[in-house]
């Protein structure tokens, strides 16, 4: 049985990560359509952008978060006059999971964008379907896999978010203290070892279930594919 501290911790990582994934999903769909679609001169650009948060230093995001976005920031001072703090808050959790992880979404979604067969939006098109029409009845769907795929990274990334969110938004008890930074802060007391050991199963757990769950649709798109 796992005790209240890390109910607390489990509850609010899924809440993180939940959010995280629902907020990013429509906006890598997009970026992985434009990048799939089009050349354009600063495509190597808008590609080394979205690589960022893969090499760079969890910490150094979180930093660069807490000065845009912190109470005093350049964003977060116009975003507390409206009541909105993300700085120390489980929000700004979200936003970092939302910015680690969002590199881990958009590639599978471009990858099933550029396997779609250009006929079908041709056809679709030459049918009298708008371009938005056929992206929402022809692209998408035809799209799916890559989203769920890039939804389960997406997910799983987030719950173990760390660096970033640490350095952000803290390490608040019921606000910010996710499995991650639980497991930290278990480590430090002179007892935590087995409610460390308890969340880090859990996190292996969890970790295995996303693999998977991965594999699984990996296989039946690829089935599907050779059928």
């Amino acid at each position: 049985m796992l005790t209240p501290e890390e109910l607390s911790a489990l509850h609010l990582s899924a809440k993180v990560a939940g959010f995280a994934t629902a907020l990013c999903l429509p906006f890598a769909a997009a970026v992985a359509w434009l990048l799939a679609r089009y050349e354009f001169r600063a495509k190597f650009v808008l590609e080394a952008l979205l690589q960022m948060p893969m090499v760079l230093p969890p910490v150094v995001l979180g930093y660069l978060l807490l000065l845009l976005f912190g109470n005093q920031g350049a964003i977060g001072q116009h975003l507390s006059a409206f009541g909105i703090q993300l700085a120390f808050n489980w929000k700004g959790a979200v936003l970092a999971s939302m910015i680690v992880a969002f590199p881990l979404m958009v590639q599978p979604i471009r990858l099933s964008f550029q396997m779609i067969n250009p006929q079908l939006e041709q056809i679709a098109g030459s049918l009298g379907a708008s371009p938005l029409k056929v992206f929402f009845s022809v692209s998408l769907p035809l799209a799916l896999p890559g989203m769920l795929i890039g939804s389960i990274l997406c997910f799983s990334r987030s719950l173990g978010e760390f660096g970033a969110t640490i350095t952000f938004v803290g390490n608040i008890p019921d606000e910010t203290r996710t499995i991650p930074i639980a497991i930290y802060s278990l480590l430090q007391q002179p007892d935590g070892d087995a409610m460390a050991m308890r969340l880090v199963t859990l996190s292996l757990v969890l970790a295995f279930a996303a693999l998977i769950a991965n594999y699984w649709i990996m296989q039946r798109y690829q089935k599907k594919l050779r059928g």
